[in-house]
């Protein structure tokens, strides 16, 4: 196969190297910064980072939301439930269940969205 014919399904980030996920999204004072990796119609892959007290206000997915904390540390609310993340965890928020998170400290993760094939 020809690689200058291939599509790229991931952007924004350098091809053919081994990276660091959390050296490519920078904290900025009050705000959330997001780097989306890929988007498609069943899959999404975004980095983010949160300043203390910043976060994802409550909403629901039609598809698994995968996080994987690479810096830091949030609460994380799935339905009822409270549950704090910290670096090297994953935790999946199903889909249509609401779910939300704010960061404690300086957060980062990689948020992992695949949804179902729309009919």
């Amino acid at each position: 196969m020809d690689l200058k014919m291939k599509t790229e399904l991931f952007k924004n980030i350098p091809f053919s190297q081994p990276l660091d996920l959390a050296d490519l999204v920078d904290y900025e004072e009050g705000r959330v910064v997001s780097r989306t990796l890929a988007q498609q119609p069943t899959a999404n892959v975004t980095l983010f980072s949160f300043s203390p007290g910043e976060g994802i206000s409550t909403h629901s997915s039609p598809g698994d939301a995968l996080v994987h904390v690479l810096d830091g540390e949030a609460q994380v609310t799935i339905g009822d439930t409270t549950q704090t993340v910290v670096a090297g965890q994953v935790i999946v928020m199903p889909a249509n269940t609401p779910h939300g998170l704010e960061a404690e400290k300086p957060f980062k993760m990689l948020l992992v969205v695949v949804k179902p094939p729309k009919e």
